[in-house]
């Protein structure tokens, strides 16, 4: 039976595939007017023909555009622009590394807040361990973090 941090690996794996599918150039950052201004003049069409393809007036689609410049367009708007305009929106949060990556780094960091606290306490007492002994340990404890992972690993900032 496959427990929780082995199905999490394993959407992990999926979705990092995927990512590593997508074409960079689909990726391009979005035009300064929004996509839904670029296509419709690109498409030679007015604010009032969109919004007649879209059952809206003209201030809606006004609104839109300006919402999508300023971030606060929502996904149905979006997708009922991309409809009228014949285009199908895509919504997707790429992540900047693999997410394989994110898991690591952050049980890295937590493996070694772990450790700077005991080694603290071990070299009052006079029993601190050496670099190589200390650089294993570490490695250990990040791969035991990232083994079990889940949602302790996001619980501390």
């Amino acid at each position: 039976m496959i427990d929780q941090a082995d199905q999490a690996a394993l959407a992990r794996k999926h979705l990092d595939r995927q990512f590593t599918a997508l074409d960079p150039a689909l990726l391009a950052p979005r035009p300064p007017r929004g996509w839904v201004r670029a296509i419709r003049d690109a498409l030679g069409m007015t604010v009032r023909q969109l919004g007649a393809r879209m059952g809206k007036s003209h201030s809606t689609v006004v609104a839109l555009e300006q919402g999508e410049v300023a971030g606060t367009v929502t996904l149905a708007g979006l997708r009922k622009a991309a409809e009228a305009l014949d285009c199908t929106l895509h919504y997707v949060l790429v992540p900047n590394k693999p997410l394989a990556a994110l898991v690591h780094d952050r049980a890295r960091t937590l493996a070694e807040a772990q450790l700077s606290r005991v080694h603290h306490t071990m070299r009052l007492e006079n029993q601190a361990v050496g670099g190589a002994d200390l650089a294993a340990e570490l490695d250990r404890l990040t791969d035991d973090y990232a083994k079990r992972g889940g949602r302790r690993l996001w619980d501390q900032p």
